[in-house]
């Protein structure tokens, strides 16, 4: 068996990812495949769009399973550890990831992907990865994962920062900011379509305070935010997808696939280094 550090087998290394969005749903994913113990910090009220590829979704149901892996609602570290020896990643309600430090995970992501760093820093762990921008590999963590598409997706940053984001969707046939719905208001959200509906540009998708949100574009939803929670002005609260595939809306993105590849390479890049 291989060894890693202080004599931790892969099978036992504890991985704590902040944020359970699909970004960070990619990357739980790909970490628990190769036998690492995963586990996920949320918040109280998640706001992931593409919910059926979001682990964030077990703080509702207390279970989501993606693409055959199943991730459940836990409240303690016994919990935690039942969780891993059903071969489940647990989800914590932890906003501050306070877990970690009775858990001491070897390795600490932050994919939160909120453009900025929060309260990652470099002594949460002996790793410490951060995707996308907001932070800088060698000042508040150890290495960065580039997060914008482009030649560059998925990228293990070991000096400096990602590029900046761009704020401008990634195109899907041609089409960017119009395939994303935005929330027209603060309020709370209602859905009027679920997620794989195939909808008409023009049609209504839902509404924030009675105000109707449309699809500027035809195709089929692949994501919208959960009925009846509390969103702000400007969120994106959903996503259409022009290809008209009904799998799509139900496995992990090649965007998340590319960055949880890096992810997992900055892993065990950094894990050799600390263990020679």
């Amino acid at each position: 068996m291989l060894l890693l550090v202080m004599g931790v087998s892969i099978s036992e290394l504890i991985v704590l990812i902040r944020g359970g969005g699909e970004m960070a749903t990619g990357i739980a994913h790909r970490l628990h495949r190769c036998h690492m113990r995963v586990l996920i910090t949320e918040i109280a009220m998640p706001t992931a769009v593409r919910r059926n590829v979001a682990f964030a979704e077990a703080v509702y149901e207390g279970a989501q399973t993606v693409e055959e892996v199943k991730a459940v609602r836990v409240r303690s570290c016994d919990e935690a550890y039942a969780a891993w020896e059903q071969n489940h990643i647990p989800v914590f309600v932890d906003a501050e990831a306070s877990i970690g430090k009775i858990l001491n995970p070897v390795v600490v992501v932050d994919a939160i992907m909120a453009k900025k760093n929060g309260a990652t820093k470099l002594t949460d762990a002996p790793v410490v990865i951060a995707v996308g921008p907001g932070f800088t590999a060698g000042v508040n963590v150890h290495a960065v994962v580039e997060s914008n598409r482009g030649h560059h997706l998925g990228r293990v940053i070991w000096e400096g920062a990602a590029e900046s984001y761009t704020g401008i969707p990634a195109s899907v046939d041609g089409y960017t900011a119009s395939r994303v719905l935005r929330a027209p208001q603060s309020g709370i959200f209602n859905a009027l379509r679920a997620i794989g509906d195939v909808i008409a540009a023009g049609e209504p998708v839902a509404t924030v305070q009675g105000e109707l949100i449309k699809a500027e574009i035809s195709g089929q939803i692949r994501g919208l935010l959960r009925d009846g929670i509390q969103v702000q002005q400007g969120i994106k609260a959903g996503d259409i997808d022009p290809r008209g595939e009904r799998g799509y809306c139900n496995s992990i993105s090649d965007k998340s696939r590319a960055i949880a590849g890096g992810v997992l390479e900055a892993v065990l890049h950094s894990l050799r280094n600390l263990d020679s």
